[in-house]
Protein backbone atom coordinates (compact mmCIF):
# COMPACT_ATOMS: atom_id res chain seq x y z
CA UNK A 1 0.00 0.00 0.00
CA UNK A 2 1.63 3.29 -0.45
CA UNK A 3 1.48 6.54 0.58
CA UNK A 4 2.89 9.66 0.93
CA UNK A 5 4.77 11.36 3.89
CA UNK A 6 5.32 15.26 3.71
CA UNK A 7 7.92 16.69 6.79
CA UNK A 8 7.27 20.36 7.40
CA UNK A 9 10.21 20.56 9.21
CA UNK A 10 12.57 18.69 6.69
CA UNK A 11 10.60 20.47 3.64
CA UNK A 12 10.24 16.66 1.62
CA UNK A 13 7.70 14.25 0.75
CA UNK A 14 8.28 10.61 0.83
CA UNK A 15 6.53 8.12 -1.25
CA UNK A 16 6.62 4.93 0.52
CA UNK A 17 4.81 1.50 0.03
CA UNK A 18 4.27 -0.27 3.31
CA UNK A 19 7.82 0.55 5.10
CA UNK A 20 10.18 0.96 2.37
CA UNK A 21 10.53 4.60 0.89
CA UNK A 22 10.87 4.23 -2.69
CA UNK A 23 11.46 8.33 -3.39
CA UNK A 24 12.26 11.60 -1.51
CA UNK A 25 11.74 14.49 -2.90
CA UNK A 26 12.22 18.33 -1.64
CA UNK A 27 8.90 20.80 -1.10
CA UNK A 28 8.16 23.60 -0.10
CA UNK A 29 5.01 24.28 2.02
CA UNK A 30 3.10 27.92 3.23
CA UNK A 31 5.29 30.69 3.97
CA UNK A 32 2.14 32.03 6.16
CA UNK A 33 2.56 28.93 8.37
CA UNK A 34 0.50 26.15 9.67
CA UNK A 35 -3.65 25.95 9.54
CA UNK A 36 -6.72 25.02 8.38
CA UNK A 37 -8.69 28.42 7.54
CA UNK A 38 -10.34 29.28 4.80
CA UNK A 39 -8.33 32.30 3.46
CA UNK A 40 -5.23 31.89 5.62
CA UNK A 41 -3.29 30.11 2.69
CA UNK A 42 -1.51 27.96 5.39
CA UNK A 43 -0.64 24.28 5.22
CA UNK A 44 -3.64 22.23 6.58
CA UNK A 45 -1.44 19.09 9.15
CA UNK A 46 -3.19 15.57 9.83
CA UNK A 47 -3.82 12.95 7.62
CA UNK A 48 -5.50 13.27 4.00
CA UNK A 49 -6.14 11.54 0.45
CA UNK A 50 -5.51 12.05 -2.80
CA UNK A 51 -9.23 12.62 -4.59
CA UNK A 52 -8.57 13.67 -7.74
CA UNK A 53 -5.10 14.12 -10.26
CA UNK A 54 -5.18 16.59 -12.92
CA UNK A 55 -2.65 17.04 -15.89
CA UNK A 56 -2.02 13.25 -16.82
CA UNK A 57 0.33 13.91 -20.48
CA UNK A 58 0.27 17.64 -20.31
CA UNK A 59 3.54 18.94 -21.03
CA UNK A 60 5.78 20.52 -18.00
CA UNK A 61 5.17 24.00 -17.57
CA UNK A 62 1.23 23.53 -18.83
CA UNK A 63 -0.58 26.46 -16.13
CA UNK A 64 -3.90 25.27 -14.84
CA UNK A 65 -6.82 27.60 -13.24
CA UNK A 66 -9.17 26.09 -11.46
CA UNK A 67 -7.59 22.80 -13.10
CA UNK A 68 -8.35 22.93 -16.45
CA UNK A 69 -4.80 23.81 -18.80
CA UNK A 70 -5.02 27.40 -19.84
CA UNK A 71 -1.56 28.01 -21.28
CA UNK A 72 1.87 26.99 -21.39
CA UNK A 73 4.99 28.18 -18.99
CA UNK A 74 8.78 28.30 -19.55
CA UNK A 75 11.59 28.95 -17.25
CA UNK A 76 12.64 32.49 -17.00
CA UNK A 77 8.80 33.60 -17.93
CA UNK A 78 7.85 35.94 -14.74
CA UNK A 79 4.06 35.85 -14.25
CA UNK A 80 3.91 37.88 -10.98
CA UNK A 81 1.05 34.77 -9.85
CA UNK A 82 1.27 32.32 -7.76
CA UNK A 83 1.08 29.18 -10.42
CA UNK A 84 -0.47 26.18 -10.57
CA UNK A 85 1.56 24.06 -13.33
CA UNK A 86 2.03 20.80 -15.04
CA UNK A 87 0.29 18.26 -12.78
CA UNK A 88 -1.94 18.32 -9.84
CA UNK A 89 -3.15 16.12 -6.63
CA UNK A 90 -6.17 17.35 -5.23
CA UNK A 91 -6.35 16.75 -1.79
CA UNK A 92 -9.43 15.64 1.03
CA UNK A 93 -9.36 16.11 4.58
CA UNK A 94 -9.73 12.78 6.65
CA UNK A 95 -10.24 14.59 10.04
CA UNK A 96 -12.42 16.29 11.21
CA UNK A 97 -9.63 19.50 11.86
CA UNK A 98 -8.54 19.44 8.10
CA UNK A 99 -11.70 18.21 6.78
CA UNK A 100 -12.42 21.60 4.83
CA UNK A 101 -9.07 21.07 2.65
CA UNK A 102 -11.32 20.03 -0.27
CA UNK A 103 -12.94 23.12 -0.33
CA UNK A 104 -9.69 25.19 0.45
CA UNK A 105 -8.01 23.79 -2.82
CA UNK A 106 -5.24 22.64 -1.04
CA UNK A 107 -2.89 20.90 -3.49
CA UNK A 108 0.34 19.25 -4.93
CA UNK A 109 1.45 20.98 -7.83
CA UNK A 110 4.45 22.26 -9.50
CA UNK A 111 5.61 25.56 -9.79
CA UNK A 112 6.96 28.59 -11.50
CA UNK A 113 9.28 29.31 -8.54
CA UNK A 114 11.49 26.06 -8.36
CA UNK A 115 14.04 27.98 -7.03
CA UNK A 116 12.33 28.07 -3.46
CA UNK A 117 11.53 24.80 -3.21
CA UNK A 118 12.91 23.00 0.16
CA UNK A 119 11.86 25.98 1.94
CA UNK A 120 8.60 27.13 3.13
CA UNK A 121 7.10 29.72 -0.09
CA UNK A 122 3.54 28.50 -1.22
CA UNK A 123 -0.06 29.92 -0.45
CA UNK A 124 -0.88 26.36 1.66
CA UNK A 125 -0.52 23.94 -0.98
CA UNK A 126 2.53 21.92 -1.31
CA UNK A 127 4.68 22.70 -4.73
CA UNK A 128 7.33 20.75 -6.38
CA UNK A 129 9.92 20.82 -8.73
CA UNK A 130 8.27 20.67 -12.50
CA UNK A 131 9.82 17.15 -13.26
CA UNK A 132 9.30 16.05 -9.48
CA UNK A 133 5.69 16.61 -9.44
CA UNK A 134 5.96 14.24 -13.40
CA UNK A 135 7.24 11.41 -11.12
CA UNK A 136 5.65 11.71 -8.60
CA UNK A 137 2.20 11.54 -10.44
CA UNK A 138 2.98 8.77 -12.47
CA UNK A 139 4.25 6.46 -9.37
CA UNK A 140 0.80 8.07 -7.62
CA UNK A 141 -2.51 6.71 -7.74
CA UNK A 142 -6.07 8.65 -6.38
CA UNK A 143 -6.81 7.30 -2.91
CA UNK A 144 -3.48 7.29 -1.57
CA UNK A 145 -3.01 8.61 1.99
CA UNK A 146 -1.53 11.54 2.35
CA UNK A 147 0.42 12.59 5.71
CA UNK A 148 1.09 16.09 6.53
CA UNK A 149 3.26 16.08 10.01
CA UNK A 150 5.74 18.67 11.70
CA UNK A 151 8.89 16.45 11.36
Amino acid sequence: MKTLHVSIEKQLVELREDSQVLLTLPVSTSKFGLGTEEGSNRTPLGTFRICEKYGCRAPSGTVFRGRVPIGQWSPGKKLGEDLVLTRIFRLEGCEPKNANTYQRYIYFHGTDQEHLIGSPASHGCIRLRNDDMITLFDLTPVGVRVDINLT
